[in-house]
């Protein structure tokens, strides 16, 4: 690491690799520090709830770029270092080995942690916080054919884990606290019957439950929920969100809300300081509000645009991000603010297969989901962007 860099990265995940880009589309030449927390290459992070468990993908294929990409664009890398203390006055960065160095422009794209239970044997080694290829190769080695495992979390995480495991001949037992699977983005209807068709095929759901407590029973974990349930599997999984790492933004000053506060040009407070992706609340401008985004579409284009802002070009982040998840046969694309609290009009084709979910506030599209249709994701957005009223009638095959 040398003493002084013209761009500093802090977090190596997509928000942060996508900077890179968007720096060298602007700024051909400037010195550049990526530092992330983990030891491997930057990667992909959907594929370790999805592809990597349907034999789609293998873990060398999921990493962003190679080594020789950072070599080639004059990026210089810190793996399996973190940032410990940032001094926005005198604009130095300082790792947890003591290093320091000067900036120019810095860049947070810190991400997030995993949301843990502080519950008794809630820091037990059984339990697997998913995020990371650490996470994945651990629980690849332990999820053979008739092992058994628990799932905590009826969410995006936990509902395509269990459905990953399911797939892989794990048997499943779910506990999620929420009325149905997914519940703050589905549709009652829609959530009640993936939760009965997660049943069907032969899982456990406890809904409405949460865990109280876990033990290790002779190298098995137990789990029991406030209702008394009591579980046993050969390993658990915890899914329930994440939370952003803003620790050093915080101790720097920074202005936070929902995670660290930008504009629409992803400066924070500081104007020699960014942040992108998980951890920054911005300005979604097509939706008139702020809000933190934490999917990998967002991640990709605010962390590009971030670089380009700082190498110069002054453009604001316009971009509508969308996501995707694939539940067994149900797959669907969203955009705009998905929220099972808005009132909801569903076009179905074949009732929660395939169709076409509206997401309205003061009679207008607020956020659409398009479940088993596919290259629609631009008619979408223009809908949400024309941000005219709408009689329900009028929504039905809007989108073909």
């Amino acid at each position: 690491m040398d003493s002084q860099y013209a761009y500093v990265i802090v977090g190596a995940g997509l928000a942060g690799v996508s900077a890179i880009a968007g720096i060298r589309e602007v700024d051909s030449s400037g010195s550049i520090l990526l530092v992330g927390r983990e030891e491997e290459l930057p990667y992909d992070r959907p594929p370790l709830s999805k592809s990597l468990w349907l034999g789609k993908k293998r873990v060398d294929e999921i990493h962003l770029h190679d080594r020789g990409f950072y070599d080639s664009t004059g990026v210089d890398l810190e793996l399996g270092v973190e940032v410990a203390a940032l001094d926005a006055k005198a604009r130095t960065v300082t790792t947890t080995g003591g290093a320091s160095c000067r900036y120019g422009k810095l860049l947070l794209a810190t991400g997030g942690h995993p949301r843990r239970l502080d519950i008794p044997g809630g820091d037990l080694a059984a339990l697997c916080y998913y995020r990371t290829i650490a996470d994945y190769t651990r629980i690849r080695e332990q999820a053979a054919a008739g092992k058994s495992a628990i799932v905590v979390g009826g969410g995006f995480i936990g509902s395509e884990m269990a459905a990953a495991l399911h797939t892989n001949g794990v048997e499943i037992t779910m506990v999620h606290g929420g009325p149905r699977l997914v519940d703050r983005v589905f549709p009652e209807d829609l959530g009640e019957a993936l939760q009965a068709d997660y049943m069907n095929r032969g899982m456990a759901v406890h809904a409405r439950d949460v865990p109280v407590a876990f033990e290790d029973r002779n190298g098995r974990v137990a789990v029991t929920t406030k209702s008394s349930q009591e579980i046993e599997a050969d390993f658990a999984i915890v899914g329930i969100g994440i939370r952003p790492e803003t620790t050093v933004a915080h101790q720097a000053g920074l202005e936070m809300g929902n995670g660290i506060v930008v504009d629409e040009f992803q400066r924070t407070s500081e104007a020699n300081i960014f942040a992108a992706g998980d951890v920054a609340e911005f300005p979604y401008e097509a939706l008139g509000r702020t809000m933190r985004v934490e999917h990998w579409d967002h991640a990709l284009n605010h962390g590009k645009q971030a670089g380009r802002n700082m190498a110069g070009a002054g453009e604001a982040y316009t971009y509508m991000p969308y996501f995707f998840s694939d539940l067994f046969e149900f797959g669907y694309e969203a955009v705009g603010e998905v929220d099972s609290t808005l009132f909801t009009i569903a076009d179905w084709r074949e009732k929660h297969k395939t169709g076409v979910l509206y997401y309205l506030a003061d009679e207008m599209v607020r956020g659409i989901m398009l479940c088993n249709v596919w290259d629609k994701v631009e008619e979408a957005r223009a809908l949400i962007r024309a941000a005219k009223k709408v009689k329900p009638e009028e929504l039905m095959g809007a989108i073909k």
